[in-house]
């Protein structure tokens, strides 16, 4: 299905207006008039783009601006944009190549956070002996915050019983996390604490809550540094500027987007009947409804959610997503079906 505008709360096709649960826009951002006209503001101050390296001469305030405040938002040292939330996976996982002596990633990682020679951190559903042996190395731990077909944080209490001979450094792609769990939606770095890990850093795509093209990487100021040295980032443009800048000047739209979204998921979490075909989080904005039909259910009464065929799985992905700009009968209406579907169920 093609359409010719944003799909927000609701789309066009056909003439026909649907209600839509999809996409990842889930603090309702890239419709958002203020946040527009922020947007608006700042290209006319710092252009469409700037295809410049970062370390050229010239420094544009955009980014301190930008990164000072997504430092502070995520509880980290320092922070880089960049211009995808892909490519801040690349520099992480290339950086971080020349100071580990092997990966492991967890289930479900982000093809992102991906490296040529990492292992599994589970082999048979037990830790992988390596990361148990009394063999001193230095180990990096790939994992994302949400795990896909996931509606929680992933538990990585498992990392306490790593053995004390690994250097652990702890690497979370918070694509899904950001701007949705965490206090005011700063996500899981800040409150993932664990004795035996030596680094962590996060890093994240912006154009999910945040609303705009890029990313970001959070650490401590020596990673950050070393980012900023490597030829990759060297040799490629920074993020727009003007997207940056935007950061720093929409704070307080976030803080009450990501208000409003928790408030739509409280409703949901009242009205909601779960069952273990429909479990739904209070914190997290999406269901993976797994109920034969639930699809045709959704066309007859012009409602669109995410659907397509994933990588690795047999049947096709349903998603249903929840962003701040739902109204309450938007909800009301998907909420009937959930609940009808699951009483016909437990008939």
């Amino acid at each position: 299905m093609k359409v010719t505008q944003f799909p927000d709360r609701k789309i066009t096709i056909e003439n026909q207006s649907y209600l839509y649960f999809g996409g990842t826009a889930y603090l309702g951002l890239p419709s958002h008039k203020k946040f527009q006209k922020i947007l608006l503001k700042n290209i006319l101050r710092w252009g469409t783009t700037y295809g410049s390296s970062r370390n050229a001469n010239i420094k544009l305030t955009a980014y301190d601006e930008g990164e000072q405040f997504l430092a502070n938002f995520i509880g980290a040292d320092a922070a880089l944009t960049v211009s995808s939330g892909m490519l801040a996976g690349k520099l992480v996982v290339e950086t971080i190549d020349s100071i580990t002596d092997c990966f492991f990633y967890l289930p479900d990682t982000h093809s992102a956070l991906k490296s040529h020679n990492s292992l599994p951190f589970y082999i048979d559903g037990k830790l992988n002996p390596r990361l148990l042996n009394t063999v001193t190395e230095r180990i990096t731990i790939l994992t994302d915050s949400v795990p896909s077909f996931n509606i929680e944080a992933i538990d990585l209490s498992i990392l306490k019983k790593i053995s004390p001979y690994k250097e652990i450094t702890l690497i979370i792609d918070e694509s899904h996390s950001l701007g949705i769990l965490g206090e005011n939606g700063c996500g899981i770095f800040s409150t993932t604490k664990y004795s035996n890990v030596k680094r962590k850093i996060m890093l994240s795509s912006l154009g999910k809550s945040f609303g705009l093209t890029g990313g970001v990487i959070a650490a401590d100021s020596e990673f950050i540094n070393l980012i900023k040295s490597t030829d990759s980032f060297v040799s490629s443009a920074g993020m727009n500027p003007a997207f940056v800048q935007t950061i720093a000047d929409a704070k307080s739209i976030y803080l009450k987007q990501h208000q409003k979204l928790k408030k739509k998921l409280a409703y949901i979490n009242s009205k909601l009947i779960q069952n273990i075909n429909i479990s739904f989080n209070p914190n997290y904005p999406v269901i993976y409804p797994r109920i034969e039909g639930i699809q045709n259910a959704f066309h007859d009464n012009k409602i669109i959610v995410t659907h397509f065929k994933y990588a690795n799985l047999k049947e096709d992905l349903h998603r249903i997503v929840f962003t701040a700009n739902h109204k309450k009968k938007d909800l009301d209406k998907i909420i009937a079906i959930l609940n009808r579907y699951q009483e016909d169920i437990s008939i």
